[in-house]
């Protein structure tokens, strides 16, 4: 039943009258009785008989349509069970709002929707149990080394005499050129065609073009008579990738799921794939739970990137549901980015997955010539490059390409004019008299404002010393465009961020200051490539402080020309610095490997499993007291969250990481049979711990 409540968490037995037993297939919507009150739920199973003597019946069924298949079914328990959640979150995750308009709609090819036949099920109990699930990807079985991919499975293809439809046909096999610069990559193809189930984490170089790899990648899939599941992270990475996967298919072979389509797209889309109409979807972090028939390859881009954690309850994250479905299907895995995080590290070195990269020759030819800023040899060349926000280097490197009318990206960490001021004379932050949030200047001529509370604070004096004049403590993008067009006269200067996304650049000379995630494809590359205010992203008070600046930095690079075409990359940090060190060698597999061993030795996720406990202080002293936590488990804590609430931490090794979710989902559900009232809000392994 569609009800949080973490004791209701369980299916429930109802007697279908004669009247609907057509229309009451397993995986459709329903409406029952439930103390005294009509509730939404999911037909999951029809069985013969009941344990029960007294018995409900059905009240109705809201669509024919069964939305539900088996498949999800099973993968959104194991996530439920995974994240201490509930099956109901998840399912609100899983499947989109109904649309009765759009449910009627004939399909592409003139006909009309039919409700495709329950499957055959035997008799069963009342109230099964939850199906088994195989073990998720924290204690992955290692791969035989002698061969390429994991064990493959048995081809569902139809047979080669069998007539399909005209949009169901396979498409020609791809060739594997685009592939050709990672001695594994036509290997893990042919894998993906030949029905096998192959485990990769790859590692693109600079300047590749990762949607039509991701898409040949597909392609193969399909060849294979079987379906795919792209993940990405935003908008603009699905658009590219919808344009790859078309060019790669032809048109009508699938669909893109994403939450900014609106209710109708959006559902008709999942309609498409839950009938078989499409076998692929790619979207946002919404088609992390696509109906595909067949499926055989999953595939994530940047999973480094923090928009693939769900913000609803159960918080999963869409790399890990992924993972979980993979195992489940026995399906093919492709984990790609420019960067490499600390849990993709984690499936190469247990075995459960294998390393895709190119080999040394090949990163240096592609790769731009990157400098640092900031040692101690740049410093001795340039004393004031210590304090320039833009130091003799990276000027001339933005010079040198202009004049060879190349386009120079530069990458700033804040948006906005000038995010953080403080007092000119005593250096104190500004902070708002009404709420205490930060001051910022919205524009050179405005007042400062809070950042939160949105007042203005014209007359601000400093409690401080008393002083009015204010300076910049963070310089945003606007007012970073603001200085290189003084510094560059004549030269055209162009933002990219949240508020107004680039989609691309044309060839000739100019500036564009970008945003992390904002940063737009130029058209032959960037010749010059300035990473500023390195510091605001390496001295964050995060776990993935050093991880996230590589990230964002690597892909802010790949943009670049190589080497040999004039492309240059300056980023102004330390050059001692690991994560700098990772990008002058292009090297994201060694910094997670050094990430990951220094978590371990630290007993920070994913080398652990972690769970976040945050509430009210009796609430979450209350649910720690009711759980059963496993033996090992070591409670961190408390920490101040936010108001009044205070979180704690509980840590046990990865082989008890079921019985800690176990334990705190029975804690939960103790806690709302007897109607607790102050709420606790549960997360394993979030992105944020401190």
């Amino acid at each position: 039943m569609d009800v949080p409540l973490a004791h209701l968490d369980r299916p429930f037995d109802y007697l279908v009258p004669a009247s609907l037993d057509e229309q009451a297939v397993p995986g459709t919507r329903v409406k029952v009785r439930f103390a005294g009150q009509l509730v939404d739920g999911w037909l999951l199973e029809r069985v013969a008989s009941s344990d029960h003597p007294r018995l409900a019946y059905l009240e109705k069924v809201v669509s024919p349509e069964p939305v539900l298949s088996p498949e999800v079914s099973r993968l959104a328990r194991a996530v439920a069970d995974r994240y201490a959640g509930s099956l109901a979150d998840v399912l609100r995750l899983a499947v989109p709002p109904r649309h009765a308009r759009v449910e009627k709609e004939a399909r592409p090819d003139g006909t009309e929707p039919s409700t495709p036949p329950a499957p055959d099920t035997p008799p069963a109990p009342s109230t099964p149990p939850a199906p088994s699930t195989p073990p998720a990807p924290d204690a992955p079985t290692a791969p035989d080394a002698a061969t390429a991919p994991p064990a493959p499975i048995a081809s569902t293809a139809p047979e080669s005499g069998a007539e399909l439809p005209e949009q169901r046909r396979r498409p020609a096999e791809p060739g594997p050129d685009g592939w050709r610069d990672y001695p594994a990559g036509p290997a893990y193809l042919r894998a993906l065609t030949d029905g096998r189930a192959p485990r990769a984490v790859w590692s693109a170089l600079a300047g590749e073009d990762w949607a039509v790899r991701y898409a040949e990648a597909v392609a193969a899939t399909v060849a294979g008579g079987r379906g795919a599941v792209v993940v990405v992270a935003d908008n603009r990475d699905l658009d590219r990738l919808d344009a790859a996967v078309g060019a790669a298919l032809g048109p009508g072979r699938h669909v893109c799921l994403s939450a900014a389509l609106g209710p109708a797209r959006r559902y008709r889309a999942f309609l498409a794939a839950r009938r078989g109409d499409v076998p692929v979807v790619i979207g946002t972090r919404a088609a992390m739970f696509a109906p595909v028939e067949r499926l055989g390859l999953v595939a994530i881009w940047d999973d480094g990137d923090d928009l693939h954690a769900e913000p609803r309850a159960p918080y999963p994250h869409a790399r890990d549901v992924l993972l979980t479905r993979a195992q489940l299907t026995e399906a093919g895995v492709l984990v790609g980015g420019y960067a490499r995080t600390a849990e993709a590290q984690l499936l190469l070195e247990t075995g459960w997955a294998r390393e895709v990269v190119a080999d040394r020759a090949t990163v240096r030819t592609r790769t731009p010539a990157i400098a640092p800023v900031g040692d101690d040899p740049q410093l001795a060349r340039d004393p004031g490059a210590a304090t320039a926000r833009l130091p003799s280097l990276a000027w001339t490197a933005a010079r040198e390409a202009l004049r060879a009318d190349l386009p120079v990206l530069v990458q700033v960490p804040r948006r906005g004019y000038l995010p953080s001021v403080s007092c000119a004379q005593c250096r104190t932050p500004a902070r708002c008299a009404h709420c205490a949030g930060p001051l910022a200047l919205p524009s050179a001529s405005a007042p400062p404002a809070c950042r939160w509370c949105g007042r203005v604070a014209a007359a601000y004096a400093c409690p401080e010393c008393g002083g009015r004049r204010l300076r910049a403590a963070v310089t945003g993008a606007r007012r970073t465009a603001e200085e290189l067009g003084r510094a560059f006269p004549g030269v055209s200067v162009r933002t990219s961020g949240r508020d107004e996304v680039l989609d691309g650049v044309p060839g000739g000379a100019g500036l564009v200051i970008a945003t992390p995630g904002a940063e737009p494809v130029a058209e032959g590359g960037y010749g010059a490539v300035l990473l500023l205010d390195s510091w605001a992203l390496l001295t964050r008070a995060d776990l993935r402080a050093g991880e996230e600046a590589l990230r964002r930095w690597l892909a802010a690079a790949a943009l670049a020309r190589p080497a040999g075409a004039g492309g240059r990359v300056v980023v102004v940090a330390d050059g001692a610095l690991a994560p700098v060190q990772a990008l002058l060698r292009w090297d994201a597999g060694w910094f997670a490997a050094r990430e990951l061993a220094e978590r371990r030795e630290l007993g920070f996720p994913p080398a652990v499993r972690m769970a976040s406990v945050t509430g009210l202080p009796a609430a979450v002293a209350d649910l720690l007291d009711e759980a059963r936590l496993p033996d090992g488990a070591e409670v961190l804590g408390p920490v101040p969250a936010d108001g009044e609430r205070e979180r704690m931490l509980v840590r046990v090794p990865r082989a008890r990481a079921a019985a800690l979710a176990g334990a705190l989902h029975a804690a939960a559900g103790a806690r709302s049979a007897r109607k607790a009232a102050d709420p606790v809000r549960l997360q394993v392994d979030p992105l944020d711990l401190f």
